[in-house]
């Protein structure tokens, strides 16, 4: 069945004639028809979206009819400029990719929409415009997300020169970013321009060309009239440029002025285009549903292909006949690519699926395991948890050049426990410095620093300011690898201040043990260590690992234990450590004592709690060994297993939620190995932290992991 826009197009072009409109000095004819061509294409591959779809063989129809005029823009820009794109920049994609050359980017957006093997980007997991050779940086279909990386790729153009580092990115480099103006209302994309904006009036560099395809309207919301540019018009700070899509001429001028302002300012701008969208959000979205047949026949009127056929036969350039004969021209290359496409393999098991996430894990793994010989950090003597910390850090970016450590208040402050106290001092404001206090942000940094050449070191300050920013971790760093075939990496540490223990102060802001966020994300690291040279060792350990082979690695460090000297009893100094703390194994367990009657299973606050309980349990003539986990993911599944068959009983002691918490994983993972043994699992309760002594109320409590254990331990 045809499309409407496509016989709109046939009535529009009979009618045209030439006449005397001018293309302008700087768009020359022969330009005018490589965008044209860039056009054409895009429509159609529109077109043989839904007749992919329509065989059952295609699996994406979320196209870019109306917003083809981004062509323009990819022709603004130099083909090294790194761009985050809409979903809808298909003409922006083939006239990127004729500007860089290399493969036909027609076949490899059909190759993604059939969900093929051999798509060169993603490899049949994700329909994405993404390639390597061409700086875009693949983007899925998420909303606005990918706004804070943009931020993050934009910063590190500059501060990547300024350190001396190779980026994949020129020095000169202009960052853009377009999405829609549905997306513009996103809380993300409100913080990430904000970011922007905020950086460049404190003089921190900041080449990003925002560029926002205002078509009017999200899904089947009508974006108010007019509310683009009241936004965004007289925002200070952010320079301004509006043009019409459906006029290339101005389109043209408009987009080439922008880009030269922002490369040459270094300061972020917004390029609004007025477009519009035809043939619906997605070949699933019944348009008449929610819209007029008035309002979609008004928006064929404004079909910026057939505009710009018109405006080539207007000027000369082109006869309609012309313009037919290349627009049906374009539809025979398509559709033969696409009949071509239809045979290709596709993945055909789960391995095939997840073999991005198999080559990480194992490279991860591997890469810890090479790091425990590149050398170790001598802790001071008698450092605490925050001094070892401190330390690692000083390792890590003294050993790596590129690395940068950045979050709220790590600065001149040296972060709210002083664990970053004196870094800035040594390493400079350049390579460790505070940011906004926006958790999104923070991580958008981190992911596009990751992606330009640095290796970033962000600190969430609390571990319950996580959660309003997790999509950063969800959608944006953990895929990159999966939907680029490890194509594109962005390495990164996550340091997150959390748990309980504070005896309730800050409440549940302040005081969060919910880790059900993170226990599911494929591919991500997660490690939680509870002592002073474990904690220098898993940082050292996660460096290698980001710095090697791009892995994403979070470590939660108890707040409690921070500054935690005794461990038995006051004046013990067992919580402390000193001399070398060498690189652990990522997914490798600690075992502290070799009792035979019970093995308990724990990680952060819990190994203390449990070492105590442990004594406690001595005295009543129970043996007991104590499993510190260290990683929350990849779980130390074999260590596990090795312990609990020694003792045939196993206690999980888990200072997270009944619920959700980490326990749920622990009890699974040896069920599914086959342990045969009592298993029992003492948590908190499924609450919030509330303040004061409140708090143990719901916490988890030694009592109550002795009381556990002598339960078990009588089975």
């Amino acid at each position: 069945m045809a499309e409407a826009i496509d016989e709109h197009f046939s009535r529009a072009i009979e009618s045209a004639t030439r006449g005397s409109r001018s293309l302008g000095h700087d768009l020359t004819p022969a330009r005018a028809l490589e965008l044209f061509d860039a056009q054409l294409g895009s429509r159609h591959l529109d077109f043989a979206a839904r007749w992919l779809r329509a065989q059952g063989q295609g699996f994406y129809t979320i196209g870019s009819s109306g917003h083809e005029s981004n062509a323009v823009v990819a022709g603004a820009l130099e083909p090294t400029d790194p761009a985050l794109l809409h979903y809808r920049s298909g003409a922006f994609f083939l006239e990127r990719a004729r500007q860089g050359g290399g493969s036909d980017p027609i076949r490899d957006v059909l190759l993604g929409l059939a969900a093929a093997t051999d798509d060169p980007i993603s490899g049949g997991r994700h329909k994405v415009f993404g390639r390597a050779d061409l700086a875009v940086i693949p983007q899925t279909s998420t909303i606005a997300s990918h706004l804070p990386r943009a931020v993050g790729v934009a910063f590190s153009i500059d501060r990547a020169r300024s350190l001396g580092v190779q980026s994949p990115w020129p020095s000169d480099a202009v960052t853009v970013c377009s999405f829609g103006d549905a997306s513009a209302n996103h809380s993300t994309a409100a913080g990430a321009i904000n970011t922007a904006v905020q950086s460049a009036y404190q003089g921190v560099p900041m080449p990003l060309l925002f560029v926002c395809e205002d078509n009017g309207i999200g899904i089947s919301v009508k974006t108010p009239t007019g509310w683009i540019a009241f936004s965004f018009e007289a925002r200070a700070g952010l320079e301004y440029f509006r043009a019409d899509g459906n006029d290339l001429v101005e389109l043209h001028r408009v987009s080439t002025a922008a880009a030269k302002w922002v490369r040459r300012h270094r300061r972020p701008a917004f390029l609004h285009i007025t477009t519009v969208r035809l043939m619906g959000h997605a070949g699933s979205d019944v348009e008449s549903s929610y819209r007029t047949a008035a309002e979609i026949a008004a928006d064929h009127d404004r079909d910026p292909v057939a505009s710009t056929a018109e405006l080539l036969i207007d000027a000369g350039v082109l006869t309609a006949a012309d313009a037919v004969e290349l627009y049906e021209a374009k539809r025979t290359q398509v559709m033969t690519l696409a009949r071509e496409v239809v045979s290709s393999p596709k993945l055909s098991s789960a391995a095939a699926v997840m073999k991005p996430l198999a080559e990480l894990n194992e490279a991860v793994t591997s890469a810890s395991g090479t790091a425990q010989s590149s050398g170790s950090v001598e802790l001071a003597p008698e450092s605490t948890y925050a001094n070892a910390t401190n330390t690692a850090l000083r390792e890590v970016l003294t050993r790596y050049p590129n690395a940068v450590l950045f979050g709220e208040d790590v600065a001149r402050k040296g972060g709210v426990y002083g664990v970053t106290r004196g870094l800035q001092s040594t390493f400079g404001s350049r390579r460790v410095f505070d940011t906004v206090l926006d958790e999104q942000s923070i991580l958008g940094l981190a992911t596009g620093a990751g992606v330009s050449g640095l290796l970033p070191i962000a600190e969430i300050q609390y571990l319950a300011y996580l959660h309003n920013a997790a999509d950063q971790i969800r959608g944006e760093a953990s895929t990159l690898q999966f939907f680029s075939d490890r194509r594109y990496r962005n390495p990164m540490i996550v340091r997150i201040a959390g748990y309980g223990y504070q005896k309730g102060f800050g409440g549940h802001f302040h005081n969060d043990n919910a880790l059900a966020a993170l226990r599911d994300i494929p591919g991500i690291v997660v490690a939680s260590p509870s002592r002073p040279d474990d904690a220098a060792a898993v940082l050292l350990a996660c460096a290698a690992a980001a710095a090697e082979e791009g892995a994403v690695c979070l470590i939660l460090e108890p707040i409690a234990l921070y500054h935690t000297r005794d461990l038995y009893h006051d004046g013990d100094g067992l919580a402390l450590a000193g001399g070398a703390a060498r690189p652990v194994k990522i997914g490798q367990a600690r075992t502290h004592g070799d009792g035979n009657d019970l093995t308990i299973v724990t990680f952060a606050n819990g190994v203390g709690m449990s070492l105590r309980a442990a004594r406690t349990l001595a005295e009543r003539g129970i043996g007991v060994r104590v499993v510190d986990m260290r990683w929350i993911a990849p779980m130390p599944v074999a260590d596990i297993l090795e312990q609990a068959t020694e003792t045939g009983r196993v206690l999980v002691v888990d200072e997270t939620r009944r619920s959700g918490g980490v326990s749920e994983g622990i009890v699974t993972a040896l069920l599914d190995a086959g342990f045969e043994g009592p298993v029992a699992r003492v948590t908190s309760e499924d609450s919030f932290i509330p303040l004061g002594d409140a708090a143990l109320h719901v916490l988890l409590s030694e009592d109550t992991i002795v009381a556990a254990a002598m339960r078990i331990a009588a089975r």
